[in-house]
């Protein structure tokens, strides 16, 4: 009876059909082409999954309070622009260009909050605008031109961010455990504390919050912020690892991150949120990518099977929210 009521606690979890979900995907892509599970092919995934995926983490936390953020895929382009505009224009050293560009970043999500809360206008409305204003900044101030980043190896905060390791044959870099260290810090914050529950409030009721002394905007505004800073964070870190800063980098990310979001079983009207969902979607997605290259299915078709895996995990929240509510 008690293993029947676990296996029941289980399965309602949000988390277990995206958990389901990646565990097949990595049978059928493995039994398809064993080199899917090849050292190098994991360490491949896992450079560029994480600097998505830290982004994801932070879009997490505000969509659980009922907001959205679409200039993140901007801000992953712009601040390493800047960075490195700065660094090799030699205005600043590039740890001070560093955090300017996090300073920047922290500017855009502050403006973005203030405006979603004071104003009162739809965050999704705020943050597409944003997302104008710094894309055609960051193409303005480089003219559309990529930066020029081919020393990056040679400098300390490269190996800080991004340095590679090996363990078992495997080849990772720093970003991989900056990934795990916002995950856990994430995941604690969202679960275990008071700031936890404000966020879950201010997405699920902010009238009723605000009534129990919930400082909603304040909360709102602090997760737009961490949103915008965490987006440049993954385009700096991006920016050392393919020795490129473009302008144009990060177009479309909004939507995958959004997406990645909700497929790991965060509401999309806020109230509830879980990190280790969000870190499900975001392998779903980027394995699911590498995947179907690797079978030989064209990448031009990649959207196709992430609106099919979205319609599907949409469905079984949706089935997984009616049964808990007794409907």
């Amino acid at each position: 009876m008690e293993q029947s009521t676990f296996i029941k606690r289980l399965v309602a979890r949000s988390e277990f059909g995206p958990l389901v979900l990646l565990v097949i995907m990595v049978l059928v892509f493995w039994q398809i082409n064993p080199a899917f599970l090849s050292a190098r092919n994991i360490g491949n995934m896992l450079a560029f999954t994480v600097e998505l995926g830290l982004i994801a983490l932070a879009m997490t936390l505000l969509m659980t309070a009922g907001e959205f953020d679409l200039s993140v895929g901007s801000l992953f382009g712009f601040c390493p622009v800047l960075m490195w505009t700065l660094y090799n224009t030699e205005v600043t050293s590039i740890e001070v260009g560093f955090a300017l560009a996090l300073a920047a970043a922290v500017a855009v999500g502050l403006v973005s909050g203030l405006f979603v809360t004071r104003l009162k206008i739809p965050s999704f409305l705020v943050t597409l605008g944003m997302l104008l204003v710094v894309r055609g900044t960051a193409l303005f101030v480089t003219s559309g031109f990529p930066q020029r980043t081919w020393n990056a190896s040679d400098l300390a905060l490269a190996e800080i961010l991004v340095g590679s390791f090996k363990i078992a044959g495997l080849r990772l870099h720093m970003s991989l455990l900056w990934f795990v260290v916002v995950a856990t810090a994430l995941g604690y914050v969202l679960t275990q504390t008071r700031i936890g529950n404000w966020i879950q409030a201010a997405g699920g009721n902010p009238d009723a919050a605000r009534a129990r002394g919930v400082d909603v905007d304040s909360t709102k505004i602090k997760l737009f912020v961490l949103s915008a800073v965490m987006a440049g964070f993954a385009g700096v870190i991006s920016s050392i690892r393919t020795a490129a800063a473009n302008p144009n980098s990060g177009t479309g990310y909004e939507l995958e991150v959004i997406a990645m979001v909700v497929i790991g079983g965060t509401a999309l009207r806020g109230g509830r949120g879980t990190i280790v969902g969000t870190v499900l979607g975001v392998f779903i997605l980027r394995l699911m990518r590498n995947g179907i290259v690797l079978i030989g299915v064209p990448g031009l078709a990649y959207n196709i099977f992430i609106g099919a895996i979205i319609l599907g995990m949409m469905a079984l929240h949706s089935w997984l929210e009616r049964r808990r509510g007794g409907r």
